[in-house]
Parts: C-alpha cells; structure tokens; sequence
C-alpha cells in the first residue's frame, strides 16, 4: 500500500492542475465545486501514507513544529499583505526532512492558520499550493541541489509565484463561469504584484534563517534518529 502510494504521489499532485484545465476547456459551470474536490483528492495519498507508516511521536513533532511556527509567522505577520514567512518555513521542512514532511507541513499550515483566518473553499487550494512547494523543496534537497544558497533564493522566490498562480487559479475558477482568457489576464494580471511581495518576502526570511535553521534540524534527524519519511 505504501508503495503504491508513493508511485502515485506525482499523478495525484497532477490531479488539480490537470482538473482546472479540462474545466477551462469545456467551460462547465461546475468548476470552482470539481477544482476544491481535486485539490483534497491532491493531498489525500500524503497523508494516508504517513498514518500506515504508523510514525512515533518523535518522527511527527518536527512536522507539527515547523507547521505551528509557519501558521503563528501567518498570523503575525497579518498586518502585512502577502509578506509571510510560510513559504520559507515549508521550503526548510522539505530539504530537511523529505519530499512528504515539506508537504505535510505546507498543508497543515494552511490549514491550521486558517483556523484563524478562515476556513473555505479556499483552504484546499492553499493546501496544495503549499503543500507542492514543500513536496518540491524535498525533491531538490534530495537531490542536492538546495545546498548552494543562490539556487534556494531562487527557488524561494519561485515558489511564491507557483502559490500565487495557484490562489489566482482559484479566484478565477470560484467567481468566473465560463473561464475566458480576458478574465485569466485580469486575475492573474491584478494577482501578480501580491505574488511578487511574497516573493521577495519568502527570500527575506531565508536570507537569515535557511542554512542555520537546515544545520540545527540536521543535528536533530540525526541525534534521535528520525524516521526518513520519503521511504
């Protein structure tokens, strides 16, 4: 069951983008309703394969650490439009601990944030969205990658636009029926300054923190011997 899962993950990660893109084309008028579906049925293998993993409680905490600091940076920083230490927060979770944990945390952060800021439809949108860029940031911190800072500045500054495009993709698909390529140049258009002081602000806080925050976790993955969650 769990390798099966595994095999899937990107296929269902593939769920949402490919979903909102048949709804585009065959203009149904049931979209945002298909769009919200797709984005759990997105997130649901990562955490079914985490509970058949049957983790102890010390493989768990530094998913729900890193998830509770990102949502309290969210909180914090709420004053601020767009200027949040998440997606830095989600990026250092999944090259530490793996493609699976940079999900998980990115999810349950959105989630748990909103707890504060509101639940809707939305909140599955923003669960994958950062749960993708974490899933993302493991993949490249297993591959190595993410150990040059210039490659993560410009990964951190990425991702802030693929989370951007993705809520963008929700204002469009929630309030725009049929979905026309006037109405995509306006959201994403009117989207892309917001996006752009995420980006920057997701290099803000990794400027400081990446390597310092990776070093710590490191040590402590290895002192108690965490469980490798992308096995």
């Amino acid at each position: 069951m769990r390798k099966t899962l595994a095999v899937l993950e990107p296929l269902f990660l593939l769920c949402l983008p490919m979903v909102f893109l048949v709804c585009a084309y065959a203009g149904t008028k049931y979209t945002a309703l298909l769009t919200v579906l797709a984005a759990c049925v997105s997130a649901a293998p990562f955490f079914l394969r985490f509970e058949k993993k049957a983790p102890r409680p010390r493989d768990i905490m530094p998913i729900v650490v890193l998830a509770a600091i990102a949502a309290a940076g969210r909180i914090v920083f709420a004053p601020f439009p767009n200027f949040k230490p998440v997606s830095a927060i989600v990026i250092i979770s999944g090259a530490s601990f793996g493609r699976q944990s940079g999900f998980l945390t990115g999810a349950l952060a959105a989630l748990a944030s909103n707890m504060f800021f509101g639940q809707g439809p939305w909140t599955p949108w923003q669960m994958y969205a950062w749960g993708l860029i974490g899933y993302i940031a493991g993949i490249l911190g297993c591959l190595k990658i993410l150990e040059k800072p210039l490659a993560v500045y410009i990964f951190g500054f990425l991702s802030a636009l693929i989370y951007g495009f993705f809520l963008d993709s929700w204002h469009l698909f929630g309030f725009f029926s049929p979905v026309t390529w006037q109405a995509a140049v306006l959201v994403y258009g009117a989207g892309l300054p917001f996006s752009l002081v995420h980006a920057v602000a997701t290099v803000i806080f990794l400027l400081p923190t990446y390597r310092v925050w990776r070093k710590k976790l490191s040590r402590i993955k290895e002192k108690y011997a965490l469980m490798e969650n992308d096995g």
